[in-house]
């Protein structure tokens, strides 16, 4: 199955702040944020930090890092051949540096995935999902576009 990624992050290069995953069927949604960091960006403070917490209650986990892949990984485990699909290459970098937990050791992801990087001219994020900067609208904004563009 595809699922539809995106992440918050603390400004260009910085640490990740939120991660979210969302099917392309079923209501199923993955959605973590983690501890923010001492000092934070400015635009995030503005932008982002205020909406961590526009999610449903059932899937609202705040989590430590290495917790926060093992959710993932569990997550994805019901599933023989996950595609994650993103539109921005940071999403992708962000979203495999979580699943790392330690020098050599990554968080189980045994059964392999497959990420993709789409190019999603005329979608905007902050103009179609229903609270901008909140991983988990943006990726369902982002799974919609797909599903329309792509899909039709």
């Amino acid at each position: 199955m595809r699922y539809f990624l995106d992440t918050e992050f603390n400004g260009f290069g910085g640490t990740l702040i939120s991660v979210a995953l969302v099917p392309e069927h079923g209501d199923q949604e993955c959605y973590v944020s983690l501890p923010l960091p001492d000092e934070i960006e400015p635009w995030v403070a503005s932008h982002v930090v205020p909406y961590l917490r526009h999610v449903p209650p059932g899937i609202d986990h705040e989590l430590e890092r290495a917790e926060a892949a093992d959710l993932v990984a569990t997550y994805l485990a019901g599933d023989a051949d996950p595609v994650i699909i993103a539109d921005w290459p940071e999403d992708l970098a962000h979203f495999c540096a979580l699943l790392v937990t330690g020098p050599g050791r990554m968080a189980g992801i045994d059964f392999g995935l497959k990420l993709e990087l789409i190019n999603a001219a005329g979608f905007s994020a902050a103009a179609n999902s229903r609270v901008p900067h909140n991983a988990l609208h943006d990726a369902r904004a982002l799974r919609d576009f797909y599903l329309v563009d792509r899909v039709g």
